[in-house]
């Protein structure tokens, strides 16, 4: 039973995010605050705040041991609890975390080096089964290691407490830069506090409240809202991997229905793939009346999505008033707007022609209109302003313009970056001097006292609400064939059927263009994108060389770029579409009838058995013919992403009927490989 704290521990009053975990852990011992579910569907492993508490302070013994208050550690943890018990640990030392996606096996640490410089970081947390793969991978002489789950609580009482403010930084958030250039948002105590409030004030949240999330921990929206504001508000969540919820979204809403769910966060993409996935089958035995707050943040709101999830989920409980679009970024900490719980969503439909121009004008005509979803208003005292990006004056009521954010939840600037925080978190209004103002680089207006988000002023990449630097994906193309020219490369997307797809525009090298092998260097991009990136490419332009459009100072003009590929105006030397893409055979009752035969043994497979069904398999997939395979292509040619690259493996285990490692195809990118690769170790 959840116990309500507030006539006992103001929660307005804290000044720091630890002294809540050691009244919750002193106070509140037995109970409940995390349970994992490992699969998505049984119970592995939970926390309670006594356990918490315990567990965070004797990783808080070790780090006082090794490194001081102010320090930074490195977190690099897969989906399971031993990750709070880190992040925790670390707050409790005063030590700055920094919460790191770990790269799969075989995948490229660049980017955790990269960090590991810019931090300047001595120490990083891990369990013990992944510290020597870290340790051989990232080569680094100038950090140590701790395995966190190895620990026990015998030198607890050696916990020194320390003093923490409002100020102290709490931790740093990596998803702004790019992978040659990191920028770490540093976030205070003040700022979690902040965000938290403003999250509890919109969704309401009460102490018979549950939180069910599959979202990553080292995302924003997965660290403050899936692990940081159960502890705040003392509710318990329940957890899963995101790989449980990709293979089988239902897990999602059936872990929602047995616990009673009351609130939950996802992007866009997430409620989409329950739309396309979950079978009218599955959705008899749901129970979704307690669900009272959806968030939908991280990427762009689609009205059609929620439409369509609503209805079909009407029959289990579930309603369209639950639905609680947001806008935020790691730069405010997580949250600047939602629409509040129980409010009614406002839309807002404009002229296509006159948005184009910036302007806003409302009209009843579907024709050559676009509907557009609010993203609600700020709980709190945030200042939201829309400012024109050239003249950084205010904008007129019906103009579109940048989001700019003030306020106690925007973050303290971007880690050893002064000039880049300096140009982001403390810009002032020209025609008002109001400031400091943080530019967020999202483009919208105000109507009617709510926000709407329009589109991005910067370059950043977002595909199923993770976040991608145009310049990394540019960088890995460039190096991925020697016929490519350096500094002429393009990364953006064009929206496919409600989708955000990638598209790649290259400059082939002079002397190359005669002898070009476009096959080549189109597979060899491909899988440079998908290693590095876990991302499929929709389209390819090969162009002639010095044909990118570029500024007068040798900047790549992303947008000009985007628009003379929509028109065709490229001067093409070959041009690439993705036929998995292209053919949109993604309906979900197409993916239900793939390969229909019966189980098989996996005992004494061969490896042309498995290459048979695997070229059948994606011969459906994209309407192809078995001769137009090659079984040496990267997958990544064929449509193969992180997504395709779970439901690929998903069908794999149910014809061999045997549970099958879900990213096995990274090691092994190709058909050919693949097949052989699944066959050694089946039958060995």
């Amino acid at each position: 039973m959840t116990v309500c704290l507030e006539n006992q521990f103001n929660l307005l009053e804290s000044t720091n995010l630890v002294d809540i975990l050691r009244y919750r852990g002193k106070y509140q011992p037995n109970q409940l605050a995390y349970t994992f579910l490992a699969d998505g569907e049984i119970e592995t492993d939970f926390l309670t705040y006594g356990t918490l508490l315990k567990s965070a302070e004797a990783i808080a013994v070790e780090l006082q041991s090794r490194i001081l208050p102010g320090d930074r550690a490195l977190l690099l943890y897969p989906s399971g609890l031993e990750f709070i018990s880190a992040f925790f640990g670390c707050l409790l030392a005063g030590v700055v975390a920094i919460p790191v996606n770990l790269p799969k096996k075989n995948q490229k640490m660049k980017r955790v080096a990269s960090i590991l410089e810019n931090a300047q970081t001595k120490v990083i947390l891990s369990t013990q089964s992944q510290i020597p793969a870290l340790a051989s991978h990232l080569e680094s002489e100038n950090v140590t290691y701790l395995a966190t789950d190895t620990l026990n609580e015998e030198k607890n009482s050696q916990f020194q407490i320390i003093e923490i403010s409002r100020d102290t930084l709490a931790f740093l958030q990596y998803t702004s830069g790019s992978t040659g250039d990191p920028k770490g948002v540093m976030v205070s105590h003040e700022n979690i506090l902040t965000n938290l409030e403003d999250q509890d004030l919109g969704a309401k949240h009460d102490k018979d409240s549950i939180i069910v999330t599959w979202l990553p921990a080292f995302h924003d929206m997965g660290l403050l809202y899936g692990i940081l504001f159960p502890v705040y508000k003392g509710i318990p969540c329940y957890m899963m991997p995101p790989i449980a919820f990709l293979q089988r979204p239902i897990r999602w809403l059936q872990v929602i229905s047995k616990y009673g769910g009351t609130h939950t966060a996802a992007p866009n993409f997430a409620y989409q793939r329950c739309v396309d996935k979950i079978t009218e089958e599955q959705i008899k035995d749901l129970d979704l009346t307690k669900w009272q707050a959806a968030f939908n943040g991280a990427e762009s709101v689609k009205i059609a999505t929620l439409k369509r999830f609503a209805q079909k989920f009407t029959s289990c409980g579930f309603k369209f008033p639950n639905f609680c679009p947001a806008y935020g970024l790691a730069e405010a900490t997580l949250k600047v707007t939602t629409v509040s719980k129980n409010q009614l969503i406002q839309v807002c439909q404009v002229e296509k022609e006159a948005l184009s121009q910036n302007r806003i004008v409302i009209t009843d005509k579907l024709d050559n209109s676009q509907i557009l979803v609010s993203c609600g208003q700020t709980e709190i005292d945030t200042d939201i302003a829309i400012v024109n990006p050239e003249t950084q004056q205010r904008c007129q009521a019906n103009e579109v313009g940048e989001i700019w954010v003030k306020g106690k939840t925007v973050a303290q600037g971007y880690w050893q970056r002064p000039e880049a925080t300096q140009e982001t978190f403390q810009v002032t209004i020209a025609d008002t001097g109001e400031s400091p103002y943080l530019r967020t680089g999202d483009l919208g207006f105000l109507y009617q006292g709510q926000l709407y988000i329009t589109g991005r002023l910067k370059d950043v990449i977002i595909i199923r609400g993770g976040n991608y630097y145009p310049q990394d994906i540019e960088q890995s193309v460039i190096e991925s064939h020697p016929d490519l020219l350096a500094d002429c490369s393009a990364a953006f997307t064009v929206e496919v059927e409600g989708k955000e797809e990638l598209v790649i525009v290259q400059e082939v090298a002079r002397t190359a263009i005669r002898r070009l092998n476009e096959v080549e260097v189109i597979e060899k991009i491909c899988q440079a994108v998908f290693e590095d990136f876990e991302l499929s490419v929709y389209a390819i332009a090969l162009i002639k060389p010095a044909s990118i459009p570029k500024t007068s100072s040798g900047k790549i003009q992303r947008r000009l770029c985007r628009q003379q590929f929509l028109n065709n105006q490229l001067k093409l030397v070959d041009n690439w579409i993705n036929p998995t893409v292209e053919k949109n055979i993604t309906d979900s009752q197409d993916q239900e009838k793939i390969l229909e035969s019966s189980t098989v043994s996996s005992d004494n497979i061969t490896a042309t058995e498995i290459q048979s069904w695997l070229v059948t398999y994606f011969c459906k997939k994209m309407k192809k013919k078995p001769q137009d395979f090659s079984i040496k292509t990267p997958l990544g040619n064929y449509g193969l992403d992180s997504v395709m690259g779970i439901e690929l493996i998903e069908e794999l285990e149910k014809w061999l009927n045997i549970e099958i490692e879900p990213t096995i195809y990274y090691d092994y990118p190709s058909i050919k490989a693949l097949a052989e690769g699944l066959a050694e170790e089946l039958n060995e």
